[in-house]
């Protein structure tokens, strides 16, 4: 997309800024000022990713790009209104035919009321076509959010491929340009999935920065007076389907409420210093126009003043040359794009590790109040040493074993993980007799070759596998390969050497259940530090009374258990989406029916004494479970520190309230 201050040109230079001056540590990528999401898009695959911008239009972008993780499947569409292909059919239906509004062609393409040439008739006619479209198939729930957010997102990208215009809506050509003669298309979005639980959000910068806190902060403001809004007004207006009041000969939409202080030149400084003051990310990298309304001298003075000076660093990127018409010389002019790292930052996180006396602020402990909630106390020189699970799969509780394994019976008879995943619970629990559950057979079948086969044979398989494929780091085709191997085979130790190679090592198939992870390049590999956690998770395997099986959880057997055994539970999370809940990944998904039949489940343990705790999320991004909120009132509820989504006891949107139900 053709856009202000884009900066696809810019990336390679911003990933080496990055190189340079980042250790490889970092998780939190925040992109504040997002536009088209194209600096978000191209750090997805590294980082979990939050972007944000005030425009609507931007913020669908964002929403289909980075906080979808997949490609939508439009299952309802196929289903209800039997359209295989969704894209094809919004792209040629007869757009007469409908009786909707009309509003796009009615003002920004020439008809018998109006002469603004910003679309030829026929394009904006469909592009009125599909928007009215997609938002009846919203209103009547034959389109899920995330497939609304994609459809209109692939719209949006679509128009300036068509449009009549040298770059901005701010005013159209005159004469017919050659692309305004092209049959509108959508754009068929690429979506990256990282397995983060990604970000997105349309507010004031400034604001935002006091809500949110990661590791790398890219800023790309606005450099010059020029408001963004009237310069992409038509599509706010086709995002935003809203109909607005338009002005003047361009037909722009009112702005005076949306107006950015970047722009304007008494007030930007001010604001920069702000934003760089409140931020809770340890490097910020800004990028800025040499022709900008702030000086580099001014941006130098706000980082030092607030960042460790001896790391700031400015580069200066070459963007354009012109010929001076008047002086006959050769002028540069540079992008600029700043570093510094930021010192003892006083983040949102209640504690990492402290002493039990500490005491905790007001807000925290009106939020346990609220909730009946048990604040969490341990020291950590007291922790256990655990053992990792080989696997890493979603929402593995590795992390909170000191919370979550604190709060466990210290006498165990039967020990039931009902859906253990990773298992990084189970083999850390002491008790006489385990059974191990997972809808997902392949990872069950993985623990019960591990249980059965000689370490020492296990380590064979997977070398000659490395051997005989060629699989390294940067062998992508030989993944491949291996991969198409493995869907044919489905020997489980070739399932296990296939996540070594893959993206993040995790497990993913999709609903042919066959393995279809990407490549994991320059990242993933079988390492040292991965054979000596599969030999020592092997070996404790071995060494315990172990039942395995891979059924839905009402279907364990509860009659047998006592009050001396123990359950526990750490189903996929209601409020939350994930690869593993998504119903997308040839199991099945988990709805509302699944969580109320779990309660119900749980309610018949605790009527035969048998105790339990639950693993969940209370709240996620602004979300409450409703359902887990009233039904946990009969039991005790812990309050924990999430060590993976920086600390559930921050409250502010964006941030995840974890918690563990316990009936004793």
């Amino acid at each position: 997309m053709r856009y202000i201050g884009n900066k696809t040109n810019l990336l390679n230079n911003i990933n080496q800024v990055i190189a340079e001056n980042c250790d490889g540590t970092e998780k939190v990528f925040c992109d504040i000022f997002s536009g088209t999401s194209s600096v978000a898009r191209f750090f997805k695959n590294r980082y979990k990713i939050i972007s944000n911008d005030m425009l609507y239009f931007s913020y669908i972008l964002q929403k289909a790009t980075i906080q979808n993780n997949d490609l939508p499947e439009f299952k309802t569409l196929k289903e209800k209104l039997k359209i295989d292909n969704v894209f094809e059919y919004l792209e040629n239906e007869n757009v007469e035919s409908s009786n909707y509004k009309y509003f796009t062609y009615e003002n920004y393409s020439p008809n018998e009321k109006c002469d603004r040439m910003y679309l030829t008739t026929e394009n904006a006619k469909r592009i009125d076509y599909i928007r009215n479209t997609i938002e009846v198939w919203k209103e009547k729930k034959l389109i899920d959010e995330r497939e609304y957010y994609y459809l209109i997102a692939s719209l949006i990208e679509g128009i300036p491929f068509v449009s009549n215009i040298t770059g901005t809506y701010g005013a159209y050509l005159k004469e017919w340009d050659n692309r305004a003669y092209k049959k509108f298309e959508m754009i068929r979005l690429n979506v990256i999935d990282n397995f983060c639980d990604n970000e997105c959000y349309k507010e004031d910068a400034n604001q935002l920065i006091n809500k949110i806190e990661g590791d790398i902060l890219y800023i790309d403001p606005p450099y010059n007076s020029r408001q963004y809004l009237p310069n992409y007004h038509l599509l706010e207006t086709i995002a935003r389907f809203d109909c607005p009041k338009i002005n003047g000969k361009t037909g722009i939409r009112d702005y005076s409420e949306e107006k950015s202080k970047y722009c304007i030149k008494s007030e930007v400084e001010k604001e920069l210093e702000e934003l760089i003051k409140n931020a809770k990310f340890k490097h910020i990298i800004m990028s800025y126009n040499q022709e900008g309304i702030l000086s580099k001298e001014q941006i130098e003075n706000i980082l030092k003043k607030y960042g460790d000076k001896s790391s700031y660093k400015l580069y200066e990127i070459p963007y354009k040359q012109y010929l001076n018409k008047l002086t006959q010389k050769q002028e540069k002019h540079y992008e600029y794009i700043f570093y510094i790292r930021k010192e003892n930052i006083n983040k949102n996180k209640v504690y990492t590790s402290f002493p039990l006396e500490r005491q905790f602020n007001m807000t925290v402990m009106q939020e346990s109040e609220k909730y009946n909630y048990e604040i969490v106390k341990y020291q950590p020189e007291n922790r256990k040493k655990y053992l990792k699970s080989p696997l890493n799969y979603v929402g593995g509780k590795y992390k909170l074993l000191p919370q979550i394994m604190e709060y466990f019976p210290s006498k165990i008879n039967t020990f039931v993980d009902l859906f253990s995943g990773g298992f990084n619970v189970g083999i850390n629990v002491d008790s006489n007799r385990t059974i191990c559950n997972d809808i997902n057979n392949f990872i069950i079948g993985l623990y019960k070759e591990l249980y059965n086969r000689p370490v020492e044979e296990i380590l064979n398989k997977i070398n000659y596998n490395i051997k005989e494929y060629g699989l390294s780091k940067e062998n992508e085709s030989a993944y491949k390969k291996f991969r198409i191997h493995y869907n044919e085979t489905k020997d489980p130790i070739d399932l296990y050497t296939l996540t070594c190679y893959s993206f993040n090592y995790q497990f993913r198939f999709n609903n042919n259940k066959e393995y279809n992870n990407p490549f994991g390049r320059n990242r993933s590999q079988f390492s040292e530090n991965m054979k000596k956690n599969l030999i020592l998770f092997a070996d404790k395997l071995k060494k315990m009374e172990i039942d395995f099986s891979a059924k839905e959880f009402d279907q364990i057997d509860i009659k047998e258990l006592g009050q001396e055994d123990f359950i526990y539970c750490d189903p996929p999370y209601l409020i939350t989406t994930g690869s593993y809940n998504d119903g997308n990944r040839g199991f099945k998904d988990w709805k509302e029916e699944e969580e109320r039949k779990l309660y119900d489940f749980l309610d018949k343990a605790n009527d035969k004494n048998i105790k339990f705790a639950l693993s969940n999320v209370m709240e996620h991004k602004g979300t409450e479970n409703k359902i887990l909120e009233k039904w946990s009132k009969k039991y005790k509820t812990i309050y924990l520190e999430n060590d993976y989504s920086n600390s559930s006891y921050n409250t502010k949107k964006g941030k995840s309230k974890e918690v563990l139900i316990i009936n004793y």
